[in-house]
């Protein structure tokens, strides 16, 4: 998939970019001591799921879907994934002895261990600790998880305590990576994790708190389906968890009525078809049905689909499974036309140049 990490967004199936994931490690029931002093379980790379065990340090969850207990961290916070709002930062910077370690937002790109950077590989490689929702951990390289001195991942909507325990983790004096797919910053963790941090009283020097970037969803969805974002492009994603569909709707009317490029993100789940719907609609009457569209299904999966259709037939592709939550649209603008199944958007040379 590509997409970029938010609830209902990456971490809502991730959207556009979780690509053949690697087998996850099951754990073990052997309890161990982790680096900040909690019980833990062990499993290969001492893998955690806070779904079945306690915080090491910090934010810790009853991840799962139909959780409704509340789990107890060793350092501090508690809190229920049965609604992302509902949960509250617990441990503050002044709950830590230790000199702080370290915190890397780091972007594993479109999912494939080939599609990440250098630097992401090598920031990985050296964290002593990697957060992350469990698709995300299953797409690591097995050499990344097995170097790492533990691994903590829940499931989907976990996305606060998820980062509270990256953040306390780092607080407690160990180099923590927290990961997602695509970039960290394009509908992910990064910004979460500073207003945490923020909220605990610490700050992002105290740390050492760094982003990592990666690809993300709209360049490489993009890259399937032709070159049709080289000119002046936006996103929006139609997830109304964090966004409310008033303000998602009057961004779409602002954007389709100027000459972007657009990308959508999110554009489908089982709870909000109609989103969708609203979307096709808008872009309408914005823009002529024949306004060229890239579809990719999937990005790098084992069920990768991508196909240029027309603005006009995009609202039909709803009921197929070419859209869901790791489907990314593009949309062309009113000069992005297809030759020989690509999608070209031109960049303007053709007015300043011959060829």
């Amino acid at each position: 998939m590509s997409t970029d990490d938010t609830a209902d967004t990456k971490d809502t199936a991730e959207s556009s970019s979780d690509q053949n994931p690697t087998p996850q490690v099951e754990p073990a029931d052997v309890a161990t001591e982790s680096t900040c002093g909690a019980s833990q379980t062990q499993a290969g790379a001492e893998s955690t799921t806070a779904s079945d065990s306690t915080s090491q340090c910090g934010g810790s969850t009853d991840a799962s879907a139909s959780a409704s207990s509340s789990s107890s961290s060793s350092c501090g916070a508690t809190s229920t994934d049965e609604d992302d709002t509902s949960e509250n930062v617990g441990a503050t910077v002044d709950d830590f002895e230790a000199d702080p370690g370290r915190l890397l937002a780091v972007g594993l790109g479109p999912g494939q261990p080939e599609g990440m950077t250098a630097r992401a590989r090598s920031a990985l490689g050296s964290a002593e600790h990697i957060v992350g929702y469990t698709t995300y951990i299953d797409l690591l390289p097995d050499e990344i998880t097995e170097d790492a001195d533990d691994i903590y991942d829940t499931p989907m909507c976990g996305e606060v305590s998820r980062t509270e325990e990256a953040i306390d983790r780092a607080l407690a004096g160990n180099d923590v990576a927290i990961v997602g797919s695509g970039d960290p910053n394009v509908y992910a963790l990064a910004g979460l994790a500073l207003e945490i941090l923020e909220s605990k009283g610490g700050t992002a020097s105290m740390v050492e708190f760094e982003v990592v970037p990666g690809v993300p969803a709209a360049q490489s969805c993009a890259a399937r389906v032709g070159a049709p974002l080289v000119n002046d492009t936006v996103s929006v994603s139609l997830s109304d968890h964090l966004t409310s569909m008033e303000t998602i709707e009057s961004r779409l009317h602002a954007v389709a009525a100027e000459g972007f490029t657009i990308t959508i993100y999110n554009p489908w789940s089982r709870k909000r078809r109609e989103n969708f719907e609203t979307c096709c609609e808008i872009l309408l009457e914005h823009r002529d049905p024949d306004t060229p569209v890239g579809v990719v299904h999937g990005a790098g999966r084992d069920d990768e689909q991508s196909k240029i259709i027309e603005l006009g037939e995009l609202e039909s592709l709803g009921e197929t499974d070419l859209i869901d939550m790791t489907t990314t649209i593009i949309v062309g603008n009113e000069e992005t036309y297809v030759w020989d199944d690509r999608m070209v958007t031109p960049r303007g040379y053709e007015t300043k140049y011959d060829y």
